[in-house]
């Protein structure tokens, strides 16, 4: 039986340890039949080599640093020595500075380091994007990860102004990459037990109630529901969704109290 990305050709960044979201995203892709390439750079790349191995076919790792313009301009030709193009891009990609930028340091986030949680955390999705558009053609889809940016969070500070940014830079690229028939979505996320969570203080606090107040329940420890919503969004069960915010949170976003 076939997967709903069968032949499909995905990128997906970000991937770091095995209990992070990218890597989630990466399994489910290879269960459904996509060719899977990831993505890391730096210190943290051995790492993405070593933790490649785990997914059901081990993956080629490409070192993509979305900072960096030169990673970005050999993106398309590091992705050829794989496979002849892209079907699908996922961003899964976040930083914002624990110490000087989460918290409760709002009121004294120094302007040096959140420019670099708005570039690492929303700009590099338009840049990401544009660098992939090469290797992308209609039916392409781009989905990346947020955590809802409509209300201030505990501890998120920062962060939350960044991924507000990189919901609105979303609906931008739907816009403009509609007429090429590409479609360009998020998932909202409830909060998960990843290597980023764990570097947010106070963020357990969040956690502890999100459960009680979620319909459905959740599990900050399972990434498998937000990993196969993405995948959704890969595939071509969407073909007339873009510009989206998708939530895979137990249903949090919609209870008042």
């Amino acid at each position: 039986m076939s997967g709903i990305l069968e032949g499909k050709r995905i990128l997906v960044t970000g991937v770091t340890m095995d209990s992070s979201i990218g890597f989630a995203i990466a399994r489910v892709a290879q269960e459904q039949g996509a060719t899977v390439l990831i993505s890391n750079f730096g210190r943290a790349l051995n790492i993405t080599k070593r933790i490649a191995a785990r997914l059901p076919e081990t993956p080629p790792v490409l070192e993509l640093d979305v900072t960096d313009e030169e990673h970005l301009r050999r993106l398309p030709d590091l992705v050829r020595e794989h496979v002849d193009g892209l079907d699908g891009v996922v961003h899964s990609i976040a930083y914002g500075n624990p110490e000087t930028l989460l918290g409760g340091k709002f009121l004294e986030g120094p302007w040096s380091d959140v420019a670099q949680a708005v570039q690492v955390s929303a700009y590099s999705f338009a840049s990401l994007t544009t660098a992939c558009l090469p290797l992308l053609g209609p039916g392409g889809s781009v989905v990346g990860m947020t955590f809802d940016a409509t209300v201030a969070w505990p501890a998120y500070d920062w962060m939350g102004v960044a991924k507000a940014g990189l919901e609105s830079c979303s609906r931008y690229l739907a816009r403009d990459l509609g007429p090429q028939g590409i479609r360009v979505n998020l998932v909202s996320a409830g909060p998960l037990r990843t290597l980023a969570a764990k570097a947010i203080p106070g963020f357990e606090d969040l956690e502890e109630n999100w459960s009680l107040r979620s319909p459905l329940g959740w599990d900050n420890g399972d990434q498998t529901p937000t990993a196969k919503a993405v995948v959704a969004l890969l595939s071509d069960f969407f073909p007339a969704t873009t510009g989206e915010i998708v939530h895979v949170d137990g249903g949090y976003h919609a209870m008042g109290a």
